[in-house]
């Protein structure tokens, strides 16, 4: 039983480690659907004439 202990910390590092990496490739957030796409049509009413 006390050679079976390392080994089983081991691989509860290991799967706590590839939980982890779960966890980030499940990652909701995409900061591409935030970004601005431009100005807006209250900037284009102040700035007349540039495009």
């Amino acid at each position: 039983m006390l050679l079976m202990q390392p080994l089983l910390q081991r691989l509860t590092e290991i799967v706590i480690h590839c939980c982890r990496l779960v966890d980030l490739a499940r990652n909701p957030y995409r900061p591409e659907l935030h970004y601005m796409r431009g100005p807006g049509p209250k900037w284009h009413a102040k700035h007349p004439g540039i495009q």
